[in-house]
């Protein structure tokens, strides 16, 4: 099995993870197709994303709780449900959060420099598995700096939303480029399918399951931990949200490239637009920081059980980190940012992500009132939601992942037989 991981991360530091990968990039662009499909029900299916977050979060939580381990899902779906659900579970999170990572690179770049986008990225890549090479401490204190940050970003925004007397230049006239439009028409569909997108922005708080294994005390610690960065990624999306529709309208939201970027420019603060591209950059490294650290804690995992090579099992003796399973992840990631674009082609990706948080709440199910069980109805519910949320995406995108789910089936299938 190899060694353990050492126990460095409290409650603050497993919240500043959560954070990372849930305010990130995601919260700068993910309103206007979140708009495009819900419209002025845009709060109506941030309100349904939370309800399913929710669900997914308890289950995540209290299966942590019972099985501290790295690996996440991936651990909870082969102790209670068997190999092969772990396995797709594992799968579709290292596949699909490995292309994830690779955006979020390129996302970086493109903010800071579009010119020069992919250099940028690798660096980026580079810079924060060498990071995570010296223990998760160092990665959670990068991280909170960079939290706080977008946070303060965030903030000004919604300020310069509600408060324009405070924050905008004078005289100001309506952005050149920017028209109003008419409020999309919405069907329940369209809310469910804002709800999905909305879902995938604030989904990261698996980060802090996949970190069990490094967390202090992981029975009072994670529970508290997801709720406590579950609840304040609502807030903070919340009071976006409604910034956003109230200085744009829902139709004008829905055809914006860059959101935030439109709300400050309509409530006159133009000075705030650097400062809102400097916060999605930044939001982005964060992400990608969160990313990194999850990918590598599952690859670990998998190799622990034998579904990936063995050898990406060992942690460093002195830094007490997965150093193969990093490296390996971070070379995956470079890779992928030097011979593909995939910003605008993840959708299998958000697939994988229904999916693992489906066998979450199916292994929940199988937990015991004396192992902390959660009440029936909200795995149950997460579960149901999880899999019609799914179905709502793209059509392209569930094509590509059922793809991706077919050709991980047929490895597990082909590498039983071997063995």
């Amino acid at each position: 099995m190899g060694e353990g991981l050492a126990r460095r991360l409290g409650t603050g530091d497993a919240v500043v993870v959560g954070l990372s990968a849930m305010v990130g990039a995601g919260v700068f662009a993910v309103f206007a197709p979140a708009a495009g499909a819900a419209g002025s029900w845009l709060l109506a299916a941030l309100g349904l994303a939370a309800v399913v977050a929710y669900c997914n979060a308890t289950s995540s939580a209290r299966l942590a709780a019972r099985h501290p381990e790295s690996g996440g899902t991936y651990v909870y779906g082969r102790r209670r449900l068997g190999p092969f659900w772990g396995y797709l579970a594992g799968w579709g999170f290292t596949v699909g959060k490995t292309d994830s990572c690779a955006a979020m690179a390129l996302t970086f770049g493109a903010y800071a420099a579009p010119g020069l986008a992919r250099p940028l990225a690798v660096g980026a890549v580079v810079v924060l598995t060498a990071l995570n090479l010296f223990g998760v401490r160092r990665s959670a204190g990068a991280a909170r700096i960079m939290v706080g940050f977008v946070l303060l970003v965030l903030a000004a925004v919604v300020a310069a939303a509600f408060l324009p007397d405070l924050l905008a230049a004078p005289a100001y006239d309506q952005p050149p480029g920017l028209r109003m439009f008419l409020d999309p028409e919405v069907t329940g569909w369209g809310v469910l399918q804002g709800a999905g997108l909305l879902f995938f922005a604030f989904a990261g708080y698996a980060r802090i399951a996949t970190l069990g294994e490094e967390v202090r005390d992981p029975g009072r610690t994670i529970p508290r931990a997801i709720g406590v960065a579950l609840g304040l990624t609502l807030v903070v999306y919340a009071l976006v949200a409604v910034a956003a529709l109230d200085t744009l309208g829902p139709g004008m939201l829905a055809q914006s490239a860059e959101p935030l970027v439109d709300v400050v420019k309509m409530a006159g603060a133009l000075w705030l637009e650097p400062v809102v591209r400097a916060g999605a950059a930044v939001a982005a490294l964060g992400a990608l920081l969160a990313l990194l650290l999850g990918v590598s804690r599952t690859v670990l995992a998998m190799a622990r059980g034998r579904d990936l090579p063995g050898a990406l099992a060992a942690v460093d003796p002195v830094h007490q980190a997965p150093r193969r399973a990093e490296l390996a992840v971070g070379a995956a990631v470079v890779v992928l940012v030097l011979v593909a674009d995939l910003r605008e082609a993840i959708g299998f990706s958000s697939f994988g992500v229904l999916v693992y948080y489906a066998i979450a709440n199916a292994a929940a199910l199988t937990l015991r009132p004396d192992e902390g069980a959660p009440p029936k109805a909200v795995p149950v519910l997460g579960l149901a939601l999880c899999l019609l949320l799914a179905a709502t995406l793209p059509v392209a995108s569930v094509v590509a992942g059922l793809v991706m789910f077919a050709v991980g089936t047929a490895l597990w299938a082909l590498r039983r037989r071997r063995a």
